[in-house]
């Protein structure tokens, strides 16, 4: 591309963000008409929380809600991140989700009724959309943003093609922050625990004048390393510690007029340990772990860093008119990033290395060192009572991408001996619209449609082979794709308590690419892919309201699935497209408050997935492993059609009671919760040592509240029976293996005022 039109577009686009955050100061327009306000809806005592939600871009009861859509928020948030969790803490939490890491705290994979992707490169493209305060998070390394001084969660499942950004075919997850409002308030945290965990958190919230407010919300999240080493002079004595900060700040404008704006500014600087590649952990012909495994142990010759820097601002703004409402939504987004592990998860090669046999060595690094997401969306909807609702929008996205991959002599003082280099532009372009008609007072009928222009042009370059040969020309590839996606629903009440709703709906992923050249001499291009999806559910209120229950059947169908294979013995992916995969199964939420002192919430999800191609085969795993899968056409391929998608675990389930008891000014409260993920594959083939074992991880947080809820001291654990099993590995070397994390405990103080 010529440097001239980059020029040029990021002018456009600096322009456009400026015009966005100027807009926050005009002259008052006209009065919006008057429309009922879905918020003002409250619960009478002993009944279930009312749940406003913004699926459909506008808010609603979740009841009335054509879709399977679960939330988190309050105290439940606060209960899974006291210790600290990172945002793999919604791993099992909600129906159908999954959420693992090849990258640790910074490079999260998310997965929606058994679609994702395994990719650990920096390029990868996920079919879960991550939505941060209306901005899609696309690059991988932003969509680990720390939770804190979030308002409240939405997992969206199933295709969200029609009313969010580019890449949702598997459905979207929906992060929106406490806004400022015009009461001088706040509140900060300090917890500690295990291992040295500190976890502060402090946010303020400050009424400037009668227009103007303000939130400022700082998290702070540090440990301290618990690995070590046990290799004498060794790079790294020890590993597994990590210094995570962010902030938030975000200034509203809202006269009394018909205009409001909020400017957020948001970022993030992490310094810590890259995931621990353990080498021969696993015991052969079983998906279990070695005799005497020890966590705290990591003998190793290699390096082992990982930072990361992120910076963001966004500008949302709304004019209320007569008749209409009018949306800006604009985002511009920056990172760098840098991870350097030791991939063969021990020391030496050949001869005299361990711990076990580890053929040959492999220490990476790979960075970002340049990231830059520019989003703007307009959105015109009506926000009048009559019958006939609608939204028409248009979408733009611009993503500079610089990706450096090194490798590292382990034998000879660890020098960087190797190098490739990786460079993306990708823009987005999407017209959209939704209709939503009643067309009695107790039948709802929705549909959409979104055409998006997707294009991406790349360049990869081997600049140093780690062989010692010659260096590789640049590679290049220009994909282009275009699609229509749409939606039809509807939603019938079929009494005061009870609503039916089906849902057909459409997504697309546009092409991705596979350019990691370091140790190969092709790159990869995988074609777009198409989802369809239908489901039916019911969502109920039981027992008076004291109950909610939403219960959902779905089956999909996507078509030129893209799939990330491994290269047998060799550190290198490449995208496959797989004639099709189906999936069926069914979601359950529960909620009820059984009486004034007991609180329950239940959720599960049954996921049947299956690759259907019968002439798809990949190179299975190159450090001698069990393979089940029938041999391919060429020696060292196996065929996967028939199973399962990887990371794709059929059972997920989450039970959490709570009991509360007042006392005095105060309450007292315990709660606890258990979480069940089933077995699944870790990659496209199947093999006894590479199917992750079903998981079950308990939690507990006790605590007592007073003066009015002012203070709060708790207490809490997670995964009390300190279980220790495999969630990941690494197949082209030797038995590597990921393991979860041990049992966290600590105590938490917090003060509001």
């Amino acid at each position: 591309m010529h440097q001239p039109q980059k020029t040029k577009r990021r002018s456009v686009q600096r322009s456009l963000l400026a015009i966005s955050i100027a807009a926050a100061f005009p002259m008052h327009a006209a009065m919006a008409q008057t429309t009922t306000d879905p918020a003002a809806e409250k619960a009478n005592p002993g009944e279930v929380e009312v749940v406003i939600v913004t699926a459909q871009r506008r808010a609603e009861n979740i009841k009335s809600v054509p879709m399977s859509i679960s939330t988190l928020k309050g105290g439940a948030l606060d209960t899974l991140t006291a210790n600290g969790s990172d945002i793999r803490f919604l791993s099992a939490r909600t129906p159908s989700l999954n959420v693992e890491s090849d990258f640790g705290r910074t490079f999260p994979r998310f997965y929606i009724r058994g679609l994702g992707n395994t990719d650990f490169d920096l390029n990868a493209s996920q079919p879960v959309g991550l939505v941060f305060d209306d901005v899609v998070q696309e690059n991988p390394i932003l969509k680990g943003f720390p939770v804190f001084d979030v308002d409240q969660i939405e997992v969206l499942r199933g295709p969200q093609g029609t009313l969010f950004g580019r890449n949702s075919p598997a459905g979207v997850i929906k992060f929106e922050s406490v806004k400022p409002t015009r009461k001088f308030e706040g509140y900060g945290s300090f917890g500690f625990g295990k291992d040295d965990v500190a976890n502060l958190e402090g946010v303020v919230n400050v009424p400037l004048d009668e227009n103007f407010a303000a939130r400022v919300s700082v998290q702070s999240q540090h440990r301290t390393d618990r690995v070590f080493n046990t290799r004498p002079g060794a790079v790294t004595e020890s590993f597994d510690g990590y210094s995570d900060i962010a902030a938030r700040m975000q200034l509203l404008y809202k006269p009394n007029g018909s205009f409001s704006g909020l400017l957020n500014v948001n970022g993030r600087n992490y310094k810590g340990s890259a995931t621990l590649f353990r080498a021969n952990i696993i015991k052969r012909g079983t998906n279990q772990l070695i005799d005497g495994f020890n966590f705290d142990e990591y003998p190793t010759d290699g390096g082992n860093v990982q930072t990361l820097e992120t910076f963001g601002m966004n500008a949302r703004l709304k004019w209320e008119l007569n008749g209409i409402t009018i949306n800006s939504i604009t985002g511009n987004q920056t990172g760098h990033f840098f991870s350097r592990g030791d991939v063969d998860g021990g020391f030496g090669a050949g001869a005299g290395s361990g711990p076990g046999f580890i053929p040959f060595t492999a220490e990476t690094a790979d960075g970002v060192p340049e990231l830059r997401q520019f989003t703007q969306e307009f959105r015109v909807e009506s926000n009048t009572a009559s019958p006939l609702q609608w939204i028409l929008g248009a979408y733009y996205f611009d993503e500079t991408l610089a990706i450096d991959s090194f490798n590292f002599d382990t034998l000879n003082n660890n020098n960087q001996f190797g190098r490739a280099v990786q460079n993306q532009e990708s823009r987005a372009y999407a017209v959209f619209g939704s209709v939503n008609y009643a067309l009695t007072k107790d039948l709802k009928l929705r549909a959409g449609l979104r055409y998006t222009d997707d294009q991406k042009d790349f360049v990869a370059e081997r600049t140093v082979n780690p062989f010692g040969g010659p260096r590789l020309a640049k590679l290049t590839a220009n994909p282009e794709a275009t699609n229509t996606s749409g939606e039809l629903s509807a939603v019938y009440e079929l009494n005061k308590d009870t609503n039916l709703f089906a849902r057909f709906a459409s997504g697309f992923r546009a092409p991705s690419i596979q350019g990691r050249i370091l140790f190969g001499d092709t790159i990869s291009v995988a074609n777009e892919e198409k989802n369809r999806s239908f489901e039916i559910g019911i969502k109920q209120d039981l027992f008076n309201r004291r109950a909610r229950i939403s219960a959902t059947a779905f089956k999909f169908r996507v078509s030129d699935l893209q799939l990330t294979a491994g290269s047998g013995s060799v550190n290198q992916n490449r995208l496959v497209n797989a004639d099709r995969a189906e999936g069926q199964g069914f979601e359950l939420d529960l909620q009820a408050n059984l009486n004034q002192n007991f609180r329950l919430t239940v959720n599960a999800s049954y996921n049947d997935t299956e690759i259907k191609d019968s002439k798809l085969f990949v190179a299975p795993c190159g450090g001698g492993c069990t393979v089940t899968n029938r041999p391919g056409p060429l020696p060292g391929t196996v065929f996967i059609d028939g199973n399962p998608l990887p990371r794709a675990p059929e059972l997920i389930g989450n039970v959490s009671l709570r009991y509360s008891l007042p006392v005095s000014s105060g309450e007292f409260y315990a709660i606890a919760d258990v979480s069940y993920r089933d077995e699944f594959n870790f990659f496209l083939y199947e093999a006894l040592e590479y199917k992750g074992r079903s998981l079950t991880e308990t939690g507990f947080r006790t605590g007592f509240k007073w003066l009015d809820g002012k203070y709060e001291l708790t207490a809490y654990a997670r995964n009390i029976t300190n279980r220790i099993q495999l969630v990941g590995a690494i197949d082209f070397n030797n038995l590597t293996g990921i393991v979860n994390e041990p049992r966290s405990a600590g105590v938490q103080f917090r003060a509001n005022f």
